[in-house]
This record gives structure tokens, C-alpha cells and sequence, in this order.
């Protein structure tokens, strides 16, 4: 117990002294999470705008699709993603294997369906007078999109930042296609893990804490948005 305690000590000092190499694997990951995130919802909310607004065979089924994929492993995302870019792979050529950018590309896969999953969501429990009095006051399918989105925009800005959190927590993908490699594709997931292993409790208690503490920010944004 003094021991966990010693190192929980020694790791609140590492984050108040701002240790270069916490600040580094932080800031990392958050860069990483925040593009990935911005990136998968400037495609998902306009796609998922016209996924619930357009009718075609099959939409009941691509829906349930993209509801099944809310939970898939983020170790089965990143053999994907190793496979697809490594040597022997289709893409291996662009070398982005063990790169920041294959991580982003990693985490967009994995919040894709739950971006677009709940941008359909959050569309549908928007009162169906709202469009229908666009569409009679004549709005165009792109005026009246706009209308209901920002109708919507507080759950689906609950959505982004649900994304964020899914993305920034995840290991799976970071471990296989990044490498952790120190200095360049580390991040905060990683690292616990090997320092962890390691026997680095210090700096494993470090992260960790900073890690609770954006999972804490995320849940309050999203408290503060759900009243509304």
C-alpha cells in the first residue's frame, strides 16, 4: 500500500511539473483523437443526414449495420488496418504503417459507426413538423438538412465528443498499427501499457490520471448537453 501510494505521489508531481514526456505522450494523443474526430464527422454528419433522409431498399438493414459495429474490438480494426498497410498489403507502398497518420486513420474507422449511428439517431427524435414545414415553405433537401441538424445539434454534438472518448481510450489500434514507438507514435494508452509492464508505476499513474481526468471533462460536456 505505501509503495502505491509513493508512486500516485510521485506521479501527481510528474503532471503539476509538467514532465516533458507526459506532456509529450498527452499532447499526442490528443492531437491524434482531435483530428481523427474531426475528420470522421465532417464525413458522418453529412452522410448521416442522408442516410435518414433519403428512403431506399435496404436502409432499415444498413441502419442495423452500422448499430452492430458500435462495439467492435479496436484490436480487430487495427489487424485490419495492419494488414491494408503493411509491406505485403494493398497500401503498403504510402509506408504510413507505424505513423501517426495510419493511427488516425485507424480511429476514424472505429467512430465511424458510432458517428453515423447516432447522427441518425439524434435526426430522427427531431419533430417530423420541423421538415415538413421547410419542405411546404419550400426549402431545398440541403436548406431544410440544415434546418434539422441544427435542430438536433446538441445531441449531435453529444455524438462528437462520444467519438472523441472512444477514440482517445482506445489500445487496440494504437498498439498494432503505431508500434509505440517513443517520441512519434506513443500515446497515452500505450504507454500505461508498457510502462506498466516495465514496473514504471510512476509515470503508468501519471497517464492514467490524465486519462480519468479527459474521460471526466468528456462526461460532464456530455451531462451538460443531454438537459438540452
Amino acid at each position: 500500500m505505501t509503495e502505491i501510494w509513493h508512486g500516485l505521489t510521485k506521479a501527481i508531481g510528474l503532471i503539476i511539473s509538467l514532465d516533458p514526456e507526459v506532456t509529450e505522450i498527452a499532447g499526442r494523443s490528443l492531437m491524434i483523437s482531435l483530428t481523427s474526430t474531426l475528420l470522421t464527422s465532417l464525413i458522418c454528419l453529412p452522410l448521416g443526414s442522408l442516410i435518414h433522409f433519403k428512403q431506399f431498399p435496404g436502409k432499415r438493414l444498413v441502419i442495423s449495420l452500422i448499430q452492430t459495429f458500435f462495439g467492435i474490438p479496436t484490436v480487430a480494426i487495427g489487424l485490419f488496418v495492419f494488414i491494408l498497410f503493411s509491406r505485403a498489403g494493398p497500401l503498403g507502398g504510402l509506408n504510413l504503417l507505424f505513423t501517426p497518420a495510419v493511427m488516425v486513420l485507424g480511429q476514424m474507422i472505429l467512430i465511424t459507426p458510432l458517428l453515423l449511428g447516432l447522427t441518425i439517431a439524434a435526426l430522427s427524435g427531431v419533430d417530423k413538423v420541423i421538415p415538413d414545414t421547410a419542405r411546404s415553405l419550400g426549402a431545398s433537401g440541403f436548406q431544410m438538412t440544415i434546418i434539422v441538424l441544427r435542430e438536433a445539434r446538441f445531441a449531435v454534438m453529444a455524438t462528437v465528443i462520444m467519438g472523441f472518448g472512444r477514440a482517445i481510450s482506445e489500445v487496440g489500434i494504437a498498439l498494432i498499427v503505431g508500434g509505440n514507438i517513443r517520441g512519434f507514435t506513443r500515446v497515452i494508452t500505450t504507454a500505461i501499457s508498457l510502462e506498466t509492464a516495465k514496473g514504471d508505476l510512476e509515470l503508468s499513474l501519471a497517464l492514467g490520471i490524465i486519462l480519468i481526468f479527459i474521460a471526466l471533462i468528456v462526461n460532464i460536456l456530455l451531462n451538460r448537453l443531454q438537459p438540452r
